[in-house]
């Protein structure tokens, strides 16, 4: 059937809000960033790259949702870890990290690339609340599992998160819960990719869960395959309040998709990608994602509209 409103996401008129022109030394590509609001304050935390495929979590500040002021110097990595120094690579092996303000803390879980890149795993960061120190808390899945994002909240005396393991193609996304943060089980399968048109290849779950009366409302990006391309693009899912492994509705469309210049043509060609989200006390939702892995982007939307895209029509 035809759908009454063509559109419910809005790009904002002057994307990118931040390229690598915007970031000193020898930065060659900026994109997904986590986005987490403080007070008045945003912080976004950004996956640079150099020409050296060197990968960087690099920190942005903004007053204002859109002009965003990125620091001098990329973040410090942990040293002296047994575990990070072994299985991941202080320079090549994170990405694309996700925030969650939880219990006071702020935590940011981030795929790596592990024993030379035999594998990706999720591990967790700490970082304090300037956003100037991290702390290593471990790697949290076993191998091939990625896009990894912690709920804002415990759930019935429990850590819940999303997730996307490989698993020999199955490409969907799962959750599963944790009592401490740091060791994770009874995996439920919450959305299989088969149900997205615009996601038939795989599926991942993108920014920080919202949390509304209606359920948990979930940003996800899908992939589908265009002739000898993939093409990435964004939708959304609800999730039980008290259950976020039990699926209350999904996005039959795309509510956005590669369109723009800046999000055809980059590193990776035909991609939008989100790992944060702000929910705003005036009901938008400002979406940060990256465009053709190449420059951070801004989208807004309405979250009613949201909500009301997860029902069945």
């Amino acid at each position: 059937m035809l759908y009454d409103e063509k559109y419910i996401v809005h790009r904002y008129e002057n994307n990118p809000i931040l390229t690598k022109n915007d970031f000193p030394y020898d930065t060659v590509a900026v994109f997904n960033p986590g986005v987490v609001k403080q007070g008045s304050k945003y912080m976004m935390i950004c996956r640079c790259e150099d020409s050296s495929f060197n990968r960087y979590m690099w920190v942005a500040e903004s007053y204002d949702g859109i002009k965003f002021t990125p620091r001098l110097h990329p973040l410090e990595m942990p040293k002296g870890d047994m575990i990070f120094d072994e299985y991941v690579h202080a320079t090549k092996s994170y990405w694309d990290p996700r925030i969650t303000y939880l219990e006071g803390k702020y935590y940011i879980v981030h795929a790596a690339d592990v024993t030379n890149g035999a594998s990706c795993q999720l591990g967790l960061f700490e970082i304090d609340e300037n956003f100037e120190k991290l702390v290593w808390r471990g790697l949290i899945s076993e191998p091939d599992n990625r896009n990894g994002v912690l709920f804002p909240e415990k759930i019935n005396g429990k850590y819940y998160r999303l997730d996307r393991p490989n698993d020999n193609g199955g490409f969907d996304i799962w959750c599963c819960s944790s009592p401490d943060l740091i060791h994770w089980g009874n995996p439920r399968r919450v959305l299989a990719k088969e149900r997205l048109g615009w996601g038939e290849k795989k599926i991942g779950p993108g920014a920080v869960p919202i949390k509304t009366e209606a359920g948990w409302l979930c940003i996800i990006h899908g992939v589908r395959r265009q002739c000898t391309d993939e093409v990435y693009s964004l939708g959304v899912m609800l999730l039980d309040l008290e259950d976020p492994t039990k699926l209350i509705g999904y996005s039959a469309r795309a509510i956005l998709a590669p369109e723009m210049p800046y999000e055809l043509l980059g590193q990776s060609m035909n991609v939008v990608f989100t790992n944060g989200a702000v929910a705003e006390d005036d009901g938008t939702v400002k979406i940060y994602y990256g465009g053709a892995d190449q420059v951070i982007c801004l989208a807004i939307a309405n979250i009613n509209d949201l909500i009301e895209s997860c029902k069945p029509h």
